[in-house]
């Protein structure tokens, strides 16, 4: 980002220094930063560190990855560096949104402070609470907390904050959003005045003014805008939806996944089920998947959280109370197993991926009837989300036969094949060498393909009105289009209105397509030709018919058997699209 993209008020002037040195950091920290590999500071960090230093209040905007943590532990750590002897008054309060967000910054802490013998201790919700009481009583220089545990604290008497020289809201948008705003105005009104405030938040709404205006006095404002985007991307994220039948989600999810091989993909689901159901389907398709959401004990997620950073799990699945602070720098993939209610969520979650200067992809599978959710979040961004097909069989293969030739060459250049010679050379004088080794390389690509290759087989129905336009032939009309017989346009109707019937049997009832299309046409009298997309899942089925057909059609079905059976036919609630 360019040095003059950072903003500041007028009272204060910001000078663009290239090094931690020259921001004013003492040679212990310095020591640290150096070994910890940091080679100069980021744009928030050079406009943060030296008003901070001088004991000046600091509003500062930023979007999460930027150096937000260290912008502001950096020269709380030099005001209190020289004080060795530990307090029950800590010095530093941090207030975060969530447990996974102390961690990371409590570790911060330490790992910055190092050298300068710093204590510091994190407070959050699903830690034992006798362990922290014993922790604040031992005394501590930093305490870093998220707002209900530390005000449960404060009123046991067990957190004294008469002793601050320091208070920092990081996230302060996020603790808004998740009701935390009289907790913070209580454990705010519990510092002394003479404290020193610094507020930094991705977004500037009115409520975080409010707070501003009566906690922070005089303070420097920091604005660090995001990169300025080309048309259609996000900053160093590339942006792609896919729209699929929610029947067809997890197929269509495990081919995307196949073919984008992520380092490290985060899954974003709607509920913690979802997130539990989703994370055993992949694991069939070979991955190494962990979930991560509330229903989790503390320790669980703790053991989640080591294994995503060491790089030992392929897919997080998570929800998004669960994945608020997450922060590892390694994460290739973002995805959208539903698109966000709002468009602020969206940007919040693809944030997690394009760290570090590294580009990220933001993956979103959207279900025909959210395709207004999509236009949402385009308008607010103003950049263009990507719709594409769902990859085919075909093309799946085509990309696993490719993993197993780049997995075959790396043998070959590794060489040892010494003692696997002699069973090629017998299997040679009975077959030709060129199919003992095709014969070879099938083993290899279906040892790798597991379960997920009966997945790859299931038909994704296309949604026409997202795909890219294809050739049709002139002598067969559009999907749909009456063509002789009963006219879906007849008087009273409207053949560009379609809506879903729901049918209480699928695929465990041995539910075909054809059966369905039979029986709305033998029962209900309807013209095949005008029935839409049709999804069977394991329990149920959806099928997509003119507006003015669906009352009698679903009158028409309560009244047969589907596979000797009667079953439960109804309007699929709230879905409506014009072709």
């Amino acid at each position: 980002m360019p040095e003059d993209a950072i903003q500041s008020d007028l009272c204060y002037p910001v000078r663009m220094k290239d090094t931690f040195a020259e921001l004013g950091l003492g040679p212990e920290l310095l020591k640290e930063l150096t070994a910890l590999g940091y080679e100069e500071p980021t744009p928030i960090q050079k406009a943060a560190i030296p008003p901070l230093i001088e004991g000046r209040d600091l509003l500062g905007q930023a979007a999460t990855g930027t150096g937000k943590t260290a912008a502001f532990a950096l020269p709380f750590l030099q005001r209190i560096g020289h004080s060795k002897a530990v307090s029950l008054k800590p010095a530093v309060l941090v207030l975060v949104p969530t447990r996974e967000l102390a961690v990371q910054v409590s570790e911060a802490f330490h790992r910055y402070g190092k050298s300068l013998g710093v204590s510091v201790v994190p407070i959050y919700g699903g830690q034992e609470f006798h362990r922290q009481i014993v922790a604040l009583k031992r005394g501590t220089h930093v305490v870093i907390a998220t707002p209900g545990r530390a005000l449960d604290h404060l009123r046991r008497g067990t957190l004294d904050l008469s002793g601050l020289m320091v208070v920092a809201l990081d996230e302060a948008d996020e603790m808004l959003d998740m009701g935390f705003a009289e907790d913070l105005e209580l454990i705010l009104e519990a510092t002394p005045a003479t404290r020193q405030t610094a507020l930094f938040s991705a977004t500037l709404p009115p409520r975080i003014a409010s707070i501003a205006e009566r906690h922070l006095k005089n303070p420097v404002r920091v604005l660090i805008p995001r990169d300025k985007a080309t048309k259609g991307s996000m900053p160093k994220v590339r942006q792609t939806a896919y729209i699929v039948p929610r029947a067809h989600k997890i197929a269509a999810l495990g081919r995307v996944l196949d073919l984008e091989s992520p380092t490290l993909a985060l899954i974003f689901c709607r509920t913690r089920i979802e997130v539990d159901e989703l994370a055993e389907r992949l694991v069939g398709r070979g991955y190494r998947v962990e979930a991560l959401h509330g229903g989790m004990s503390q320790n669980e997620r703790d053991r989640v959280m080591k294994k995503a950073r060491s790089a030992s799990v392929d897919l997080l699945v998570a929800t998004d109370v669960a994945a608020r602070g997450l922060d590892i720098e390694h994460i290739s993939h973002v995805v959208n197993f539903d698109v966000p209610a709002s468009p602020e969520a969206y940007v919040h979650r693809i944030g997690r991926t394009g760290r570090a200067g590294r580009e990220g992809i933001a993956i979103t599978l959207a279900e025909p009837r959210e395709h207004r959710l999509l236009r949402n979040i385009e308008s607010m961004t103003k950049q263009k989300v990507d719709v594409s097909t769902v990859p085919t069989p075909l093309d799946v293969k085509a990309r696993r036969l490719d993993l197993t030739k780049g997995a075959v060459r790396e043998v070959l250049l590794a060489g040892e094949l010494d003692g696997f010679r002699v069973v090629v050379e017998t299997l040679s004088a009975e077959f030709d060498p060129m199919d003992v080794a095709a014969a070879a390389m099938r083993l290899a690509h279906e040892a790798t393909a597991g379960s997920a290759a009966q997945e790859d087989e299931v038909h994704i129905p296309v949604i026409e009105s997202f795909a890219r336009p294809r050739e049709r032939p002139p002598e067969f009309a559009p999907r749909g289009a009456p063509r002789g017989g009963r006219r879906a346009d007849g008087p009273g109707s409207n053949a560009r209105d379609m809506v879903r019937i729901y049918i209480a049997a699928g695929r465990r009832a041995n539910i075909r397509p054809a059966d369905l299309v039979g029986a709305i046409a033998n029962e209900a009298g309807i013209n095949p030709r005008g029935i839409g997309d049709i999804e069977i899942a394991d329990a149920f089925s959806l099928v997509e018919l003119p507006a003015a057909d669906a009352d009698r059609v679903i009158n028409a079905l309560r009244g047969a058997t589907l596979k000797g059976k009667k079953v439960t036919v109804r309007r699929d609630q709230g879905y409506q699209r014009s072709r």
